[in-house]
């Protein structure tokens, strides 16, 4: 099993394989349709966005509330090809890693190609166990969204597998 660090740089990504497992540590970002919806617009108004997203990684997830003692709540991934139609735009602007189930359009694919990035797949139904690996998680922009609010959130040794490479290589064929 490999351990990967976010945010990344493309050489950090290029000798991963499909299918493999990875452990994901540092600075991940929640964020769901809603959100996607709302980060596009600002693009697409030449605002500057909440976060850095050049290396970033994106997880679609829209966590439960956190239990006592705990940062986060069950935190599974959500179906990602909801967010297919945002993601070429973010893509452009230097997201490397996306994080969800399901597999991708082509246009999604098209775009990982030209940018460099890479999709990884998290286990679905296994919410409870992934908040485990979240070690701290802060709302940094649209609260009015509840839970499909952006978080960073730090992890650690979350695990992911290597779902489709920036060479159209995906497990979804």
């Amino acid at each position: 099993m490999k351990h990967l660090t976010v945010p990344v740089k493309d050489t950090d990504l290029q000798p991963l394989k499909i299918g493999e497992e990875i452990l994901l540590s540092g600075t991940i970002y929640t964020a769901r349709d809603a959100a996607h919806k709302k980060l596009v617009e600002l693009i697409n108004k030449g605002k500057k966005l909440p976060f850095d997203i050049d290396g970033a990684a994106i997880y679609y997830s829209g966590p439960c509330p956190a239990p006592p003692n705990f940062p986060i709540g069950p935190c599974g991934p959500t179906t990602s090809y909801r967010m297919d139609s945002y993601t070429p735009q973010l893509l452009d602007l230097g997201l490397k890693i996306m994080i969800g189930k399901g597999k991708r359009n082509d246009n999604v694919v098209e775009s990982m190609k030209k940018n460099g990035a890479l999709y990884l797949a998290a286990t679905g139904g296994a919410a409870a166990l992934l908040m485990d690996c979240v070690k701290s998680s802060t709302v940094i922009c649209f609260p009015e969204l509840g839970a499909e609010a952006i978080r960073k959130l730090e992890v650690k040794n979350f695990p992911v597998i290597v779902a489709t490479k920036a060479n159209g290589e995906t497990v979804y064929r």
